[in-house]
């Protein structure tokens, strides 16, 4: 009966070892991802189709004049904004952007730290517990 338990603790054990080591890589690839993306929030994430070009101003003022020009093709009367409102609507698009790369990224970058942290203790753990079993 002894044996039987023994073998079923050192099952456990090893299958938490497992778990926390895949875990563990799992956790590190998020963690990577997230802080490359906060290196370059600009290129990083789902950018819509159709969505307008933050490489640059000039890009996003041809994706926003190409739009203004498709949306209003019947119209003969169009709106085009100034050079002002554009440069502002770009600024106010890359802000935005930035800004919601950043936080998803410190957001992934916490779980993830977290994660590993885990992993980390139930590994030590359950190794440091499986030794002293192994050792009985």
């Amino acid at each position: 009966m002894e044996k039987s338990t023994r073998v079923g603790a050192q099952i456990y054990g090893y299958s938490v070892c497992l778990v926390a080591v895949i875990t563990f890589l799992i956790s590190m690839t998020g963690l990577v991802n997230a802080i490359l993306d906060l290196g370059d929030p600009l290129h990083s994430g789902y950018t819509p189709p159709g969505s307008p070009s933050l490489a640059s101003y000039e890009n996003y003022k041809l994706d926003v004049m190409k739009s203004f020009g498709q949306s209003t093709a019947g119209n003969k009367e169009s709106y085009m904004p100034d050079e002002t409102s554009l440069k502002a609507m770009y600024e106010a698009a890359r802000s935005e952007k930035i800004t919601k790369v950043r936080h998803d990224s410190n957001k992934a970058i916490l779980l993830s730290g977290l994660m590993i942290f885990i992993a980390a203790i139930l590994f030590i753990s359950h190794w440091k517990w499986m030794q002293r079993v192994s050792k009985s």
